[in-house]
């Protein structure tokens, strides 16, 4: 029993480090490269992000779930009878998996994150380059209108997950498929929203490499960073999570037909049971 519950937290880990390495290392791509190959292709940098989560539920779904996402497992928690000793050992196994992930982005690219902030006279002190670990927001945004932002965006996420990894949902993809769904899932939200403030919509997906990076050199600028933004990638998610598995549970969930079906049999069979007593 201990031996599975390391494995599932050692699962968590791996697939935000899975996630991190890839996503921020296109971040990368986008960023600091001039021209950027993403120049004109942002759907590229979103594709990117959408396939490392399918790569990461690949691998480690038959294991812990493949959470990844400190708001799924908040909401399958609340929702989904996910045990509520699990969600802190899962989030801190989270956590520590996005640090791990941005570790190794900046192992492959930190002489070209110092390359770029020597050509625009920047630090890692005033932000430079940091960008590509953690998000922040974009033209025009607020701290505060990123609060909802985040809310929004995690919402749609978690509808849209709590979607297609539905028993009685007919119309889900099948087990095969489902992660490679939840990947452009990710990869749409990004491609239509992606410019507000870089759609975190995970709370370990943004705080452990921010982490990271004020370990590195970013101090400040990483945290608590300019305008004090850095709970509000956290805050947002957890919130639009309930928010999105608290809607589908009430306008979707109730009315599925094989839902019905289900509980219509169950009645039926306990009817009989209670006969034959």
């Amino acid at each position: 029993m201990m031996r599975q519950k390391i494995g599932e937290l050692i699962s968590e880990a791996l697939a935000m480090f899975i996630i991190i390495a890839f996503g921020d290392s296109v971040a990368c791509m986008y960023v600091l490269y001039d021209p950027s190959p993403y120049q004109n292709a942002y759907w590229g940098v979103c594709i990117a992000w959408g396939l490392a989560v399918t790569i990461a539920i690949y691998a480690t779904g038959s294991i812990s779930g493949t959470h990844a996402n400190p708001a799924v497992t908040l909401a399958l928690a609340l929702f989904r009878d996910f045990p509520w000793k699990k969600v802190i050992p899962y989030w801190i196994a989270q956590v520590i998996g996005a640090f791990l992930g941005a570790a190794i982005v900046y192992a492959l690219f930190g002489p070209v994150i110092d390359h770029f902030n020597e050509t625009h006279q920047l630090t890692r002190e005033a932000g430079g380059a940091a960008g590509v670990f953690f998000t922040h927001p974009g033209l025009a945004i607020s701290p505060m209108h990123a609060l909802s932002d985040q809310v929004i965006l995690t919402a749609f996420l978690l509808f849209g997950i709590f979607a297609i990894t539905e028993q009685y949902n007919e119309m889900a993809p099948g087990a095969n498929s489902g992660a490679l769904i939840i990947g452009l899932l990710v990869a749409t939200i990004g491609a239509c929203m992606g410019y507000l403030e870089a759609w975190a919509i995970n709370p370990a997906r943004d705080f452990g490499p921010r982490l990271f990076a004020y370990f590195a050199g970013w101090g400040p600028s990483a945290l608590p960073a300019p305008d004090n933004y850095w709970w509000i990638p956290i805050v947002g998610p957890f919130v639009g999570g309930v928010i999105g598995g608290g809607a589908y549970q009430l306008l979707v969930h109730p009315f599925l037909p094989a839902r019905q079906r289900a509980l219509a049999e169950a009645r039926k069979a306990n009817a009989n049971a209670q006969t034959m007593q």
